[in-house]
């Protein structure tokens, strides 16, 4: 059975995460991701931990299923490399700016002119109809000018980074998307398309679909913060032994779990007798939970919450989950040989599809490792 994107050839000219996460995704689905860097190599080589240089941990994670080919695009040479290749591909991607874009000779106009048919897409910090389309930008940048980074000081002194780029990865999800339509399009007419996914533009529209909240309506009833999530008191609860998440929503789970508890009263009160004056004051009510959550053990917890049929886990840290048997089993973490680095560690493709399954793991490419065989004409 052959993956859901077989036979598509991608063009990777992306660094670092936001636009190396979006071709990770079509490399999973069976594209033929053609990683193309700089004579420097992308900077994710370099980054995080590493025992061969070149390939750290990052570049591992990030570029798995990949071919890679050294160009210089500032040569003659490099461009005229690259110019062969623009006609055999299905998509190209990159996170540049459009300024240098357009000075490296692989802006849209550039490459459809050979490639009516092409995907193109961008991932930009900022749009190319923003005043501030040529400034740099990485994660931080955009969690910062996105409104991340203010609503993370609700409950702390100080506004802060989510420690997961977020906003690179999000991006490249997103791109990945519009690909895809774009790609459906293209099957269906023949016609290509210039794609641009914005990272601020992104992360700004998706922190705001419940975050809007009261500036939804004009004027405005309230704040652009949705109370529930923006609770003081949203957080792994404390036990008598350890923390467990806990997550009470609906009316038939809020009444179980206070009934259990002993305090069917507190749905009585005015401030929590509907489901609009709950999540008005869910910080007071998260915080009645965690009064609660303090009586019992977790495990004791658990077993009661799983009687209740309330959603609820242990927390969780990453060393624990690494090595999960659950999954080990399902193959979600794995070994697996790498020829230039040896035995990695490797995370699965979360998709899971009954007829057109995910690759298997494909080692990252070193650098360059793949320039005789893709610019020799062979594929």
């Amino acid at each position: 059975m052959s993956a859901p994107l077989h036979g598509v050839r991608v063009l990777d000219l992306t660094s670092t995460f936001s636009g190396p996460y979006c071709t990770l995704l079509l490399a999973d689905l069976g594209a033929d991701v053609v990683k193309i860097e700089t004579p420097g190599g992308d900077i994710a080589r370099h980054l995080g931990a590493t025992t061969v240089p070149g390939m750290a941990a990052v570049f591992l994670n990030m570029n798995r299923g990949k071919r890679s080919v050294v160009l210089d695009l500032k040569s003659r040479e490099g461009r005229a490399d690259f110019a062969r290749l623009v006609p055999t591909a299905d998509v190209l991607v990159h996170n540049m700016r459009p300024g240098a874009a357009r000075r490296l000779g692989v802006s849209y106009e550039d490459c459809s002119a050979s490639n009516a048919g092409l995907v193109y897409c961008a991932i930009p910090g900022f749009s190319e109809q923003s005043p501030d389309a040529d400034r740099p930008a990485y994660d931080d940048i955009i969690q910062g000018a996105s409104g991340l980074a203010a609503l993370q000081s609700i409950n702390q002194d100080e506004p802060g980074y989510v420690i997961t780029p977020v906003a690179d990865k999000l991006a490249g999800i997103t791109a990945a998307v519009a690909i895809l339509a774009a790609l459906r399009h293209r099957d269906a007419t023949g016609e290509g398309q210039r794609v641009e996914v914005p990272m601020l533009d992104t992360m700004f529209a998706f922190g705001l679909l419940e975050q809007l909240d009261g500036w939804t309506f004009e004027p405005p009833t309230g704040p652009p913060v949705y109370p529930r999530t923006a609770a003081a008191n949203r957080r792994p609860y404390r036990t008598r032994d350890g923390h467990l998440c806990v997550m009470i929503y609906t009316e038939r789970q809020w009444r179980r779990f206070l009934d259990r508890a002993g305090r069917a009263a507190v749905l009585a009160e005015e401030r929590f007798d509907t489901v609009g004056k709950r999540i008005a004051n869910a910080d007071a009510l998260y915080g009645i939970v965690g009064e609660i959550m303090l009586t019992r053990t977790t495990a004791e917890w658990l077993k009661v919450l799983d009687e209740l049929d309330i959603p609820c886990a242990p927390l969780a840290g990453y060393e624990e989950l690494l090595q999960d048997p659950d999954l080990l089993a399902r193959g979600v973490v794995s070994l697996a040989e790498h020829p230039a680095v040896g035995t990695v560690r490797t995370i699965a493709a979360p998709m899971r599809f009954s007829a057109t399954p995910t690759v298997a793991y494909r080692p990252p490419p070193t650098l360059g490792e793949h320039n005789d065989e893709i610019l020799g004409g062979r594929s």
